[in-house]
């Protein structure tokens, strides 16, 4: 993709080009994701985050016991002992 020109509006709204939103399968009420990286605006949705957050996780998680198994076996343990 070329590089896009856009303009900043009043309060700093920033209008996203309908191709870069379905490029990037943007929908109205998505949540994104801002960064500033080296003076660069990077935008992405919170999902692309979230996944590449556990794509960073995981090779420290190789071989342990999933965090959440982990804390549903602790509340249980502790509703079985109420």
């Amino acid at each position: 993709m070329d590089d896009m020109l856009v303009r900043l509006g009043e309060g700093g709204r920033l209008v996203i080009p309908a191709e870069v939103r379905r490029r990037l399968r943007l929908d109205v009420g998505d949540e994104l994701v801002l960064r500033v990286v080296d003076a660069e605006l990077r935008i992405t949705t919170l999902a692309a985050a979230v996944q590449r957050a556990q794509r960073a996780v995981a090779p420290y998680m190789a071989g342990r016991p999933s965090p959440v198994e982990e804390l549903i076996a602790e509340r249980r343990a502790e509703a079985t002992d109420e």
